[in-house]
């Protein structure tokens, strides 16, 4: 028997489990992105998360290894990390910035580049998203907060 934890893959079915939750999340960010439901940057999603909560189905905070030592930004994590609990929102750290770039394109339309440490999903206003991988991505939340994981994290891996 193997105990496994998911930051302590155990074989390859644990290999297998990451690497489709980290395409599963490729999958969630690609669709949401035409349809303007990302919202990215810690003060922004600090007042998306104030005004409508309800809305939101996915919180990533993303750092890379010189954020670690950023006290600021690792007290923004932990209110917002608080914050999402508080109201039953599922949150994945990321690593690897620069590949949460890419998929979102990372450039705001003036040239100036986005704050991708935190970065929202929210429900498209016409109705509920129903997505088989954003229900990949809250199963394995789930999953992980029942291994007292409340706070997995996910390896984005380098195209």
């Amino acid at each position: 028997m193997c105990n496994m934890t998911f930051e302590e893959p155990c074989g390859d079915n644990a290999t297998e489990r990451m690497d489709s939750v980290e395409k599963a999340l490729e999958e969630v960010l690609t669709a949401a992105l035409p349809q303007g439901c990302i919202t990215v940057g810690v003060y922004e999603a600090a007042k998306s998360l104030n005004v409508d909560p309800d809305n939101v189905v996915l919180c990533l905070l993303a750092t890379d290894e010189e954020d670690v030592k950023d006290v600021a930004l690792q007290i923004h994590f932990t209110l917002i990390q608080a914050f999402c609990c508080e109201n039953d929102i599922n949150i994945l750290r990321v690593n690897n910035m620069s590949r949460l770039a890419e998929i979102l394109e990372g450039v705001k339309p003036g040239g100036e580049s986005m704050d991708l440490h935190c970065v929202l999903v929210t429900n498209p206003q016409s109705s509920t998203w129903k997505d088989p991988a954003l229900s990949k991505l809250n199963r394995f939340c789930r999953d992980s907060r029942g291994l007292d994981q409340w706070v997995p994290v996910i390896n984005l891996p380098e195209r």
